[in-house]
């Protein structure tokens, strides 16, 4: 009995723990740049690449290390569009707390996994990649908070295909 006395505590630890290391990111989930849903931001704009790059990009994470449909998907869509991302700043302002320079850096880590932000920003992306639309014309829409209407409940249904490497 006592074994399984110590499963149990070590298993409500891992899951303590887990939820602490969860708490900061899912703070970020929620934040919204004032005046974002009226327009363009009252806020500085986040940092981004006004250009193409012109060397090799950051690789993205793997999107199989990630069990969520969708943040598995949002990784498939980043490392297929990394040009795009690029060139592209993330409104949950992690340019600020983690040093990140574009949209790509969110998913060149972990951090996009725990930010709708950075994954609706990642979807729209993508959809107006497909579109046609140039990343300066998607900026335009970024910054003009087109991101926040993305619908990520399609992506949550089936696996994409990860980017070919």
């Amino acid at each position: 009995m006592s074994n399984v006395r110590k499963i149990l505590a070590a298993m409500s630890l891992l899951v303590a723990a887990a939820v602490l290391l969860l708490l900061p990111q899912a703070s970020s989930r929620t934040k919204q740049t004032p005046g974002m849903q009226h327009g363009a931001s009252a806020e500085a704009l986040p940092a981004y690449h006004s250009e193409a790059p012109k060397g090799a990009l950051p690789a993205t994470l793997e999107p199989s290390l990630f069990p969520d449909k969708a943040v598995f998907n949002a990784y498939a869509v980043a490392g297929r569009i990394k040009k795009v991302l690029y060139q592209e700043p993330c409104y949950c302002h992690c340019d600020r707390g983690q040093s990140h320079n574009s949209l790509l850096d969110c998913f060149a880590s972990n951090h996009g996994s725990g930010c709708d932000i950075c994954m609706k920003e990642a979807f729209y992306s993508y959809e107006q990649t497909h579109k046609g639309k140039t990343p300066a014309q998607i900026r335009e829409g970024i910054v003009r908070g087109d991101w926040q209407k993305e619908d990520v409940a399609k992506y949550e249904k089936a696996y994409l295909p990860p980017a070919s490497k």
